[in-house]
């Protein structure tokens, strides 16, 4: 144990001389460290069994917390789950040592990067040196004898040489003063958890998310509508800011103003500066995965975890967007942990872009373990429902179901106080949208006001970070008749239950009889979620892609069998499971200390999420 800690106070020493050498180099002060007292617990750590998580102060692992639901009562035993556990366990220790390995690569690469920094503005300050010595602009003053001796002197100065073959031999050189860019460390390889409806996927991926706080820094949870939400969001802003350009000269150029060289010799380093700029940021999707994680931009020393809840290819975007962003987050070292109803080989049956989706698969072979979680019961139908005492679902639509709706109102208002108005909420792009009956942090709405009109995942998503309870009331039984707002009522459901809001329903069939009609044919769209950009306005996608708007459209086959039984069953079964676990004391327990409001409430530091809450706590009915 003493020898491990001189191993750990001594990597901590040697990052913080690397750190104050890069600063000094670049004339910056140096990052903030952490403390070798975090340091050290994170490898006393790695080397424990999962039995003594409480004896080191950190939380329970996956398997740990796995095996205490089991024992309590609250989850029935699966091999298969177990199984899955075990491995996001192992791979939560081997990620302890992975953060220290990658806190020391990220301290090497600072001062690669501000060493090849200052030597590669010294070489175009030579180069501009020479330009202006040798007269590249001639002064027309200059007699004619001077110019022609000058013309020739520039023969020997690369004539004619594009802005490409500069910066190319510009970086050659910055190769053999600076070296090479410093090799990562090898990531662990994530986990890519495929199977039924209930099987326990998500649950587990949850478990192993939450056991990860405090021990990776930059960490983030999605689940797809909200991916290609904020995906969308990123690539929005990228081409804003490209297109801002005179913001961005008057601080990234700044430096060449004070230079003794004439005007145009300035306009010639300003324009290799800005060529610059455009070949880094030519790949858009480059440029939104560095934006995808948490802080990764405000401090980039450490490891990364992206956990990728059911991964989808539904159209030719998310084949691009998914390989894009993926590939690049794997190539600088995040690990993946996600969740699929399909192993990666079977999610583009259509054949949509095959090349860019078989590197994907190419990607995800290489950095991911493929594990089949394998049972076919729907683990949610069996939580235990022994003490809950109160109905959050309330069917048919009667005097005396409605009168019992009523009342939980007017119960869960009461014991939070405060008064029942009508609030706006921000919604991504810049939208809003407004919420009728709200009162601190519990909403009540109509399934008409939701699902019949042109609304979409963004605005479910900024209904549910805002809102722990929300009242749902008039839900009809699905049928092929409103099949548009039945597609959007599944996702709704998705997104309350990823945000682990509780649901109160009052509706006019039981949950398992809920989504009629699929022997008249499919109920709902090919895509789950609307576009919501300036440029498309409320239109769906499936509107946008008629049109010849975005990308390629699949063929008639491939629409044929994207719309056919297997995913609209699949959509219907996770709806309907999600609802049943939804009405468990399992589920409702834990709203107070899952839901993303509370999560603020307890840590007001991770508060820079962009996310508006109105709610206080909520009340235990």
């Amino acid at each position: 144990m003493i020898l491990r800690r001189l191993h750990l106070h001594a990597c901590a020493s040697r990052r913080s001389l690397a750190y104050a050498a890069a600063a000094a180099l670049c004339g910056t002060a140096p990052r903030t460290l952490p403390s070798a007292g975090l340091l050290r617990r994170l490898h006393d750590a790695a080397g424990d069994g999962p039995s003594s998580d409480s004896e080191h102060g950190r939380r329970p692992g996956p398997l740990t917390l796995y095996r205490n639901l089991v024992s309590q009562g609250k989850l029935t035993y699966d091999s298969y789950q177990e199984n899955v556990a075990s491995e996001l366990d192992n791979l939560l220790r081997r990620l302890q040592q992975y953060e220290m390995e990658m806190e020391d690569y990220h301290a090497q690469l600072y001062i690669w990067e501000n060493s090849r920094e200052k030597e590669r503005r010294r070489l175009l300050v030579e180069e501009a040196e020479d330009k202006q010595r040798d007269g590249v602009w001639i002064d027309e003053k200059r007699g004619f004898l001077d110019k022609l001796v000058t013309r020739r002197r520039r023969g020997n100065i690369e004539p004619g040489v594009g802005k490409w073959v500069s910066y190319l031999n510009r970086e050659k050189k910055l190769d053999k003063l600076v070296g090479q860019r410093p090799v990562s460390p090898v990531a662990p390889k994530g986990l890519y958890l495929y199977g039924n409806v209930g099987s326990g996927k998500t649950m587990l991926m949850d478990m192993f998310y939450g056991a990860t706080e405090g021990v990776i820094k930059h960490r983030r949870r999605f689940h797809f509508h909200e991916a290609m939400l904020e995906i969308h969001d990123h690539m929005h802003d990228v081409w804003k800011r490209r297109d801002d350009d005179k913001s961005v000269q008057s601080s990234a150029f700044s430096w060449i103003s004070s230079l003794p060289f004439d005007a145009k010799i300035k306009e010639w380093l300003i324009g290799e500066e800005k060529y610059k700029q455009e070949t880094q940021q030519k790949h858009i999707l480059l440029a939104v995965a560095d934006k995808f994680l948490v802080d990764r931009q405000a401090n980039k020393t450490g490891a990364s975890i992206l956990c990728f809840d059911e991964i989808q290819t539904i159209d030719v975007f998310a084949v691009v967007a998914l390989s894009g962003i993926l590939s690049r987050l794997l190539n600088t070292g995040t690990v993946l942990v996600a969740t699929s109803n399909k192993a990666p080989e079977d999610l583009n049956q259509d054949g949509m872009q095959r090349d860019i989706f078989l590197e994907l698969l190419s990607k995800l072979d290489e950095n991911c373990n493929k594990i089949l979680v394998g049972t076919e019961k729907d683990y949610r139908r069996l939580i235990p429902t022994e003490g809950s005492t109160q109905v959050h679902y309330f069917w048919p639509v009667t005097s005396d179901t409605y009168s019992m709706y009523e009342a939980m109102w007017h119960d869960i208002t009461n014991q939070i106080g405060g008064d029942t108005i009508s609030v706006t909420i921000p919604v991504m792009f810049g939208r809003s949208i407004e919420i009728p009956q709200s009162c601190n942090g519990v909403a009540r709405f109509d399934f008409e006001y939701l699902c019949g009109r042109p609304v979409g995942a963004a605005d479910y998503i900024a209904i549910a970070r805002n809102y722990h309870t929300i009242f749902i009331s008039e839900i009809p039984a699905m049928s092929m008749k409103i099949r548009d707002k039945a597609r959007r009522f599944i996702t709704l459901i998705d997104e309350l239950y990823n945000h682990h809001c509780r649901l109160v329903c009052l509706a006019a069939s039981s949950i398992d009889d809920l989504f009629q009609g699929t022997e008249e044919g499919p109920l709902f769209d090919l895509e789950s979620f609307q576009f919501e950009t300036e440029a498309e306005g409320t239109k769906l996608r499936r509107d946008v892609l008629a049109e010849g708007n975005v990308g390629l459209r699949p063929s008639t086959c491939g629409l044929v069998a994207i719309l056919s039984g297997q995913e609209e069953m699949f959509a219907f079964r996770r709806a309907i499971s999600r609802l049943i676990e939804m009405q468990t004391p399992l589920y409702l327990e834990r709203v107070q200390h899952a839901h993303p409001s509370f999560q603020l409430q307890a840590a007001p530091a991770v508060a820079s999420n962009n996310r508006t809450c109105v709610s206080q706590c909520a009340p235990s009915v």
